[in-house]
Parts: C-alpha cells; sequence; structure tokens
C-alpha cells in the first residue's frame, strides 16, 4: 500500500520483533510516522533502525510496559507528542506461558497471561480510543488469535481464555466507539513464522514438517502476511469493516 498512510501518526505496541517489527515496516513503507512501544528498548531500537536504513517513513521507540496503566497513559501522551496525534493503533502485544492442563495452570501464569493478552490490550484501548474520540477518530486494530475463540489447544487454557476475550473485547468496542469515528478491528492469525510457533528444541526442518501436516495451506503464514491485513483493516479501503475478527491460518480452522 505505497503512501495510503503518508503523514499518518501510527502506534504499534509489540513493535521489537516478530509481527509488531513487520507491522511497523509496513506502515513506513506506506509512508507513515510510526512509534514502535514495549518493554525491551534495544529490540525497539533495531525496528527503528531498520526503518531508517529503509529510508522510508519515521520511526521512534517509546519504551512501556502495557501492563502498566500509567505507563500507557504516558506512551499515548508521547506518540501524540512527538507525531502532532494518532491515526492508527495496532495492539500486538502477547505471551504464552508455560503449556499445563487448566488443573495445573498456576496463579502467577493465569495472571501473566491474563494480564499481558487481555488487560494491557484493554488498557492500550482504552487510552488510545480516549484520545482518538477526541481528536476526529482513528482505527485500531488488535492482534488476537486463531487458538481462543476459533480454536482450542489442549494445554492452553490461559492463553485461549484471554485471547478468546480479545476477540469479544475487539468486538463490543467495535459497537462503543464506531460513533465516536474510531474503527475497531481484530485479526485472529495462527501459526506464523516466528520462534513463537515453534516447539522447544523443535528444527526447522521438523517444524516445516508438523505445519505441513497441520495447516491446509502446508506451511506457517509469514510475518508479512499478517501485516498486510493490518494494515488493509486500518485502511481507507477498510472503512466499513468494524468488529471483524479476521481469521489468517492458512485454513487450520475452516
Amino acid at each position: 500500500m505505497p503512501d495510503t498512510f503518508t503523514g499518518r501518526a501510527v502506534l504499534v505496541t509489540g513493535g521489537g520483533s516478530g509481527i509488531g517489527r513487520a507491522v511497523a515496516l509496513a506502515f513506513a513503507r506506506a509512508g507513515a510516522r510510526v512509534a514502535v512501544a514495549g518493554r525491551s528498548e534495544r529490540t525497539l531500537e533495531e525496528t527503528v533502525a531498520l526503518i531508517a536504513a529503509e529510508g522510508v517513513g519515521e520511526a521512534a521507540a517509546v519504551p512501556a510496559d502495557i501492563t502498566v496503566a500509567p505507563d500507557v497513559e504516558r506512551l499515548v501522551d508521547a506518540v501524540t507528542a512527538r507525531f502532532g496525534g494518532l491515526d492508527v493503533a495496532v495492539n500486538n502485544v502477547g505471551v504464552i506461558t508455560p503449556p499445563a492442563p487448566v488443573a495445573d495452570i498456576s496463579e502467577a501464569d493465569w495472571r501473566h497471561s491474563l494480564d499481558t493478552n487481555l488487560t494491557g490490550l484493554w488498557l492500550s484501548m482504552k487510552y488510545e480510543i480516549g484520545y482518538m474520540r477526541a481528536h476526529g477518530g482513528g482505527a485500531v486494530v488488535n492482534v488476537a488469535s486463531n487458538i481462543g475463540a476459533h480454536r482450542r489447544v489442549p494445554g492452553l487454557g490461559a492463553y485461549t481464555a484471554a485471547k478468546a476475550a480479545v476477540s469479544a473485547l475487539t468486538r463490543a468496542a467495535a459497537l462503543d466507539h464506531i460513533g465516536d469515528g474510531v474503527r475497531i478491528n481484530a485479526v485472529s492469525p495462527g501459526a506464523v513464522d516466528t520462534p513463537m510457533s515453534s516447539r522447544p528444541g523443535e528444527t526447522p526442518a521438523a517444524k516445516a514438517a508438523r505445519l505441513r501436516a497441520q495447516i491446509p495451506l502446508g506451511r506457517a503464514s509469514s510475518v508479512a502476511e499478517i501485516a498486510a491485513a493490518v494494515l488493509h483493516l486500518a485502511s481507507p479501503a477498510a472503512t466499513s469493516t468494524v468488529g471483524t475478527d479476521l481469521v489468517i491460518d492458512g485454513g487450520a480452522t475452516a
């Protein structure tokens, strides 16, 4: 989408690696001014350096812990001060805690999963939408998962519950705020070609063979494919798309 987002201010949480980094690069290539947020300043600066090396858009790193309300408020304030506004927000932070049956999930792992995958996303939306509705609207894209509302996997109860809630919360927020000019949608990736989709000790060849057997498409999605869907949902081409949860998993949940 060359030049689709020229001059637009975009915030990407979890922008230091994986899907978040690909989304940030894609927005920059489309002309946006991009702020990447997350806990690791080092990886955020790496994303900014990649954008600078391509000579596209403009980027800034804003370290923040999205599970802490004052951090999120400060993050949105910093982005809007730096770029003069906030047109698009992509909420991408996510964690998978060690697999365990529901009865064996530790309270610490349960809280960590819900705090990061759900509460952190809600806090991000709270402050992003709060700014957008007071300044003419905007677009929000949340990154959920095909595990949750669309698919269940044994041993991932905490992640499943959190990501299913992200899908539901996205739809609720979309209804609450479309009248404010804020358009909210989600993407739900399946296996993506990132370390998060690998099993402990799994070789690339073994991973490829496993995914060929599990996914009708025969492979994991690329981060570029997920980024393309995010940009579409945030773009003027999707102005009547409200409250959608777009599953991108190569047919795994078809």
